[in-house]
């Protein structure tokens, strides 16, 4: 069955309604529809008009009485004689609650149109839950933001870190496998003055400058950051190039300066510096001005490390070319110590192939010879290893039809084939330790590459 249409409204309500939208602020013009529109029983137009009054006249006393005679509430009755009970007006707020006598008679219905199957509501009206039904028309006008949602405090909305830290992880340099004398030298030059800052003081042992991690790629220089913030407990902030270089004149020294700033917030604190050569290129070989204002930035942050603002901050640096590296960042008082991380050992390749392997099905795989035949290959190159290895496994298991297991003999094929990535960068520093090595800064590269006849 075809629902009925509403009943078309009366053409003085009509053009009322054309002039209240030609005119939306005038409230008695609206106040003026709104009792049209209650005297023709429609009571919910007539509360959206008063609703509309009010929006724009909160205080208006005959708009709230209305509201309330279109929401069905009684209204205040004419003055009687002093002996007669009197009903409290709802819209005074000091008026006390009244309740009816026990012996008096029902109180009268509202008189005027109610509307379809809803009983008149008794005198005793509750005006706080009218205003919670006309909360749902009236909308506040503006909406206040709370005051954590900006840090605290309205005048400073940049108190947030802009960059990622991470909190103190789990990762120690115990987890790191073999790599034993990289292991020494971070313990006498970094670790140990930090964690006995008592022994430090009666040695005179200073902590200003940080550590640079130098080596072919993929030996592992970020992992071994991440497990120095482990062993000293504090927070890790790791920062690459495409985080602080802007195409923007200035935006990359404020930058450089901010990661620092998150840094003092968030100490103890470990920065490490991705790629240095990227972000402390020489100077003397940069031909925008922009860049080397970069590395003068960097320079005075590093400048701090040892001050007070600074403390517990601690700054770690990677990169596969360091000679490349501006050499004001490497003087005393800066990233002062170098440290070369080669290749993984033995011990440390034994422990690679057993990580990538741990979830894989493999068969009676001799790992003795494994790492022997991996010998000069990087960790990454490890991982891809065994990466070629279950492929081969995998073409064989669906040309079959059966699942096999990855064998020794899979593992051993797939080394024979992967080309160290490392022979590269050896290249390289080859020519940078016969001719560039001014004051001993690479004889751990140099002694490396006699004892494999590289040199």
């Amino acid at each position: 069955m075809l629902e009925e249409s509403p009943a078309p409204e009366p053409p003085l309500i009509q053009s009322l309604r054309t002039a209240v939208a030609a005119a939306p602020e005038d409230v008695p013009l609206r106040l003026h529809l709104a009792e049209l529109l209650l005297s023709a029983g429609l009571h919910d137009a007539a509360v959206t008009e008063a609703a509309a009054a009010l929006q724009h006249a909160p205080g208006d006393a005959a708009a709230r009485e209305l509201m309330v005679r279109a929401m069905g509430a009684p209204t205040a009755p004419a003055p009687v004689s002093p002996s007669a009970p009197t009903i409290a007006d709802p819209l005074s707020p000091a008026a006390p609650p009244t309740s009816a006598p026990t012996s008096a008679a029902p109180a009268e219905p509202v008189e005027g149109p109610a509307e379809p199957d809803e009983s008149p509501r008794p005198a005793g009206f509750d005006w706080r839950a009218a205003e919670q039904e006309v909360d749902g028309i009236v909308q506040p006008r503006f909406v206040e933001p709370p005051l954590s949602a900006l840090g605290g405090d309205p005048e400073n909305t940049d108190a947030t870190d802009a960059w990622e830290v991470s909190a103190p992880g789990t990762l120690r340099l115990a987890d790191v496998g073999g790599m034993q004398e990289v292991k020494d030298r971070l313990e006498a030059a970094f670790l140990a003055p930090m964690r006995n800052p008592e022994l430090r003081k009666l040695y005179g042992k200073s902590l200003r400058g940080g550590l640079l991690l130098y080596g072919p790629p993929g030996c592992g220089k970020t992992f071994i950051a991440r497990a120095v913030a482990g062993e000293l407990g504090a927070n890790f902030l790791s920062v690459s190039v495409n985080d602080v270089l802007d195409m923007w004149i200035g935006n990359s020294e404020r930058n450089m300066h901010e990661v620092f700033e998150t840094a003092r917030r968030q100490a103890p604190c470990v920065v490490f510096l991705d790629e240095l050569d990227a972000l402390g290129a020489k100077r003397s070989r940069t031909q925008h001005s922009g860049m080397r204002n970069t590395v003068n930035q960097l320079l005075t942050e590093l400048d701090g490390i040892d001050s007070a603002a600074n403390e517990g901050v601690f700054v770690l640096a990677a990169t596969n070319v360091p000679w490349d590296v501006d050499i004001a960042l490497r003087r005393p008082g800066r990233l002062d110590r170098t440290l070369l991380v080669l290749p993984p050992d033995a011990t440390a390749r034994e422990a690679i192939l057993r990580y990538h392997l741990r979830e894989r099905p493999i068969e009676a795989v001799d790992l003795g010879r494994l790492v022997k035949a991996t010998d000069g290959l990087s960790g990454a190159d490890l991982a891809h290893v065994c990466e070629s290895a279950a492929e081969s496994a995998l073409l064989d298991s669906v040309r079959t039809g059966r699942i096999r297991m990855i064998t020794t003999k899979d593992l051993l094929g797939a080394a024979k084939s992967v080309v160290p990535s490392t022979e590269p960068w050896f290249a390289a520093a080859r020519n940078v330790a016969m001719f560039a090595n001014e004051g001993g800064m690479y004889d751990d590269l140099v002694t490396y590459l006699k004892k494999r006849r590289k040199l």
